[in-house]
């Protein structure tokens, strides 16, 4: 019982007030039809604009991921359709999509898809988390990402392994990454013949 208090009074609940202030979100794109009836609330000095609603909030701009003390990325909408010229997005976050970030917690875990190739972090707090994730702080995650996203697009990395499918040994040594705190060079090892 008193835990469940304790994790009630930490949790905290974000608004239009202090969803600006060390946060970790994700956005998703939406049509910019959802604001043609709202009228913005804030401008930022990078020309963000902002449109705030009861459930959450609306971000046009043309950059996302580190945005001054946060992290915020767009989930993308391969539905919509953008002119070439333009890297300006429409994306919303409802209040409870936010979440605390900081430097020196281990906040984030990594999943992969390994049919498109992809790699992302996401924060703990988030519905997608299984206990069998490892956490890192923010700076170990980039890193691992970076490590993930050459094991993914590279090959060099296999010379000197023993003979097996690329794809099989790609999936079990990033699976391992992800669920371990071993790195590449020590999985790797169990894979020289």
């Amino acid at each position: 019982m008193k835990s469940l208090i304790f994790a009630e009074m930490t949790t905290k609940r974000y608004n239009h007030t202090n969803f600006h202030k060390h946060t970790f979100c994700i956005f998703n794109e939406v049509h910019s039809d959802a604001i043609r009836e709202l009228n913005p609330n804030y401008k930022s000095k990078s020309g963000s604009w902002y449109y705030f609603t009861e459930e959450g909030v609306f971000r046009l701009s043309n950059h996302w991921s580190r945005v001054a003390n946060c992290r915020w990325r767009l989930q993308t909408n391969p539905q919509l359709h953008h002119s070439e010229n333009t890297r300006t997005r429409l994306g919303f976050a409802k209040w409870a999509d936010f979440y605390s970030d900081n430097e020196h917690e281990k906040l984030y875990f990594i999943t992969v898809d390994f049919d498109q190739q992809t790699a992302n972090y996401f924060h703990k707090q988030s519905s997608n988390y299984q206990s069998e994730f490892v956490l890192r702080t923010a700076s170990e995650t980039v890193k691992m990402i970076k490590q993930i996203r050459i094991l993914l697009q590279e090959s060099a990395w296999t010379n000197h392994l023993k003979e097996m499918d690329i794809a099989v040994l790609r999936q079990r040594i990033i699976t391992e990454l992800i669920i371990s705190n071993c790195t590449f060079q020590e999985i790797r090892r169990h894979y020289l013949p």
